[in-house]
């Protein structure tokens, strides 16, 4: 059974990644339907939630079917992330997140997410600052080092455990990589197999199917898997993956049906979370994804990014219904 203080996770759990733009509450929910164990919110701005910014103030919104669920607080500030911690304390999520793997440059530049990889001492006084600040449970996502080197994974785990972390998601890429080439989980397999690393370690990178999850459980040595990229349009991985690893058997994959309306309920969460007109412009980058693979979807397509009202948004997926439901066809993720 993995634990993260007295949060129970089970015994291989799936975890979902906090990605900008992309893991809001209407998102978690339809990945939380489909099997996700532990979920996080978008990061948020440590300076942001001090200056009361809109934006970083909403990402704060948890509802109970998402629990256990994690809040990310991202900066390169010890005082101000202390008191972020306070202010998401007071929301009473399960656990509170630490993003120290952004690669972003608006992050980077800001010496926030993976910039803090450069400076191991600053990274370990701003996870004190938040341990102390918080009565939640602290955990950490990062990456294996800034560049090719200085992977310093290894010692940024023995020392952030050493100040309280209780969970650590390493994302098996440098900074410098981006999210370009093939995740190495040698070193995230070197830090699980650290005799003095007492904490769960969850993998991160590249994993897209349940074959390769159950290859990568096996050869790693992890306590559990955080699945990103893979998931958006996708929720049906976590399903499959812990399908795979319980029976050996695949699951058949989503019928064009099953994505319509996971599509649609995804959207009415959109739209009820952020009202009509943002919700909609929100939820197009999503289309593209839940449709993967459809043939002659482009036209429908411009109509999904260009309509603005939600009547005509559900009549364009109505159409989608009874152009490809008779075929019943089964698309490839």
């Amino acid at each position: 059974m993995v634990k993260i203080g007295n949060i129970q996770l089970g015994d291989f759990p799936l975890l979902l990644a906090p990605m900008e733009d992309v893991s809001d509450p209407p998102f978690r929910y339809v990945c939380k339907k489909h099997g996700a164990d532990l979920m996080f919110t978008e990061f948020i701005s440590s300076e942001g939630l001090i200056r009361d910014a809109i934006k970083s103030r909403q990402k704060l919104d948890i509802f109970d079917y998402e629990r256990p669920i994690g809040i990310q607080i991202f900066g390169g500030d010890e005082e101000a992330m202390a008191m972020s911690a306070r202010i998401v304390d007071a929301t009473n999520p399960d656990l509170v997140d630490i993003n120290f793997g952004c690669p972003v440059k608006k992050v980077v530049c800001k010496g926030a997410g993976a910039a803090v990889l450069k400076d191991v001492e600053l990274m370990v006084r701003l996870t004190k600052a938040v341990v102390n600040a918080t009565s939640k449970p602290v955990t950490v996502k990062t990456r294996l080092g800034w560049d090719d080197q200085s992977k310093n994974v290894e010692e940024v785990a023995e020392r952030l455990q050493d100040v309280g972390v209780q969970a650590l998601s390493i994302h098996g890429r440098t900074r410098a990589q981006l999210y370009k080439g093939e995740a190495d989980w040698s070193l995230i397999a070197a830090v699980k197999n650290n005799p003095r690393i007492k904490i769960p370690i969850f993998g991160n990178g590249d994993i897209d199917s349940p074959q390769k999850a159950l290859e990568y459980k096996n050869k790693y040595g992890v306590d559990g898997i955080m699945i990103g990229r893979a998931s958006i349009g996708y929720p049906w991985i976590f399903r499959e993956i812990k399908h795979f690893l319980k029976t050996g058997m695949e699951l058949n994959a989503p019928t064009f049906a099953e994505r319509l309306e996971t599509c649609k309920t995804h959207l009415d969460r959109s739209v009820e979370w952020k009202g009509e007109k943002l919700g909609i412009i929100e939820m197009r980058r999503h289309y593209s994804h839940y449709f993967r693979g459809l043939h002659d979807f482009k036209p429908f397509r411009t109509q999904l990014v260009t309509e603005n009202e939600y009547d005509l948004v559900i009549a364009v997926l109505e159409e989608m219904r009874l152009v490809y439901s008779e075929t019943e066809m089964v698309l490839n993720s």
